[in-house]
Formats: structure tokens, sequence, C-alpha cells
């Protein structure tokens, strides 16, 4: 796994443990295998996931996260309801085989998904060492009233997604010798997400390049 950029460092700042006792529990982890057994796989998502490692370890780091929220009394919501939704998300997550582009849905799911619990869950936002998601954090961006929450999957290629207002959308890490570079497209056009150094920039269709800045939490 690359090494986290200045810029993501300065990020991980932003979304420290909530207390002292949470950051020891993290250092507890174990290892976790995916959330369902890849030789009895009978869905054509599980099959994929299974067969894919980008998305292999996406499962496996969200399983973490999900029993993490299950054990947060704090949770938002609640852990009974944290494993409703869990339930709804599998069925859902499910659908992406009968999809024009499975991997990209199921990328989504899964995105969407770890933004949520590490929202919700003080807990699932833990320092383990062996995590592989971060955030989320605020972002202001010059000329977008609304901030933007950010959640990072360390995998490869890396997947950021990003959430403002009632848009979301979720981007994946293309070459560029530059900075760190991801990019999107749906069906309103473009987008693409820098970081370079200690900068951030946020580019969406109908805008030029935004300026972003880390806005402070707590």
């Amino acid at each position: 796994m690359k090494m986290l950029t200045p810029f993501l460092a300065a990020l991980l700042a932003a979304s420290a443990c909530a207390a002292t006792n949470l950051c020891a529990m993290a250092g507890t982890s174990t290892v976790l295998a995916t959330s369902f057994d890849c030789a009895r796989a009978t869905a054509a998502v599980e099959k994929l996931i299974c067969r894919d490692p980008q998305l292999k370890q996406m499962d496996i780091e969200l399983t973490r996260l999900y029993r993490l929220a299950l054990t947060d009394v704090h949770s938002v919501p609640s852990p009974e309801k944290v494993e409703i939704e869990q339930r709804f998300w599998a069925e859902a997550r499910n659908q992406c085989g009968a999809g024009a582009e499975p991997k990209a849905c199921t990328i989504r799911r899964y995105a969407e998904r770890a933004h949520q619990l590490r929202q919700g869950s003080a807990i699932a936002r833990t320092r383990d060492p062996s995590r592989l998601t971060d955030g989320p954090i605020a972002l202001r961006c010059a000329g977008l009233s609304a901030l933007i929450g950010a959640t990072f999957f360390n995998v490869e290629p890396r997947v950021v997604y990003l959430k403002w207002a009632n848009t979301s959308v979720t981007l994946i890490q293309v070459p560029d010798d530059a900075a760190t570079r991801y990019n999107a497209k749906d069906n309103r056009g473009n987008y693409s997400f820098w970081q370079d150094g200690n900068d951030a920039f946020f580019q969406m269709p109908g805008s030029g390049r935004m300026s972003c800045t880390v806005e402070p939490t707590g």
C-alpha cells in the first residue's frame, strides 16, 4: 500500500479517535475474512468479489467497520438499526450483478456504506493500523456552498466517496505523475478530485477546478 500523502495525513488529524480508550481498542484488531464464504458463493456479485482483489479488500474492510458499529451503543442509527440496514444494503449490493457495470456498481455500494458506518460510529472511526478506510472529513471548496463529506478507501486502486447536499459521487484513482487523482463519470458528466501535497481540488460537471480545504470539526 502506498504511503499517505501529506494532504491525507492532515485529513486524518481531523478524524482522530473520540477518546483514548477507543484508540486502545483499535490496537487489538483481528484479521477478518470476507463477509461470506467464497467457496460457497452463489450470487454473481459474490463471485465477482472473490476473484477481484480490490473488491475483496473492500468487503473485508466493510465487515470490520460493520462489526465495530454493532458494538457502539452510541452509534447513529442504533446497532439494531445498523444490522437491519446492513441486510438491506447486502441485497442492494447483490443487485449490482444484474447491471451493465457490476464492478463499478459494487464499488459505489461499498464506498457509500463505509461512509455511512464511519459517519455514524466513533468506534468504527478508531485508528486501527490495519484499517483501509479514513474519514469522513469535511471539505470546504471555493464556489460550492455546501460542505463535502469525504471518505477514503485505501485499496488498489484507491477510492474516494464524496457527498454534499443531496448529491454523491464515487471516484477511482487514475495514474497521474503530478498528484493523486481520482475520476468518475455519471449521467451529469465528468468529475475529478486531486490531492497535491497539502492542497486538494475538485471539479464537477459545469464547474471549473475548485480549491478545497479541510473544515475544522468538533
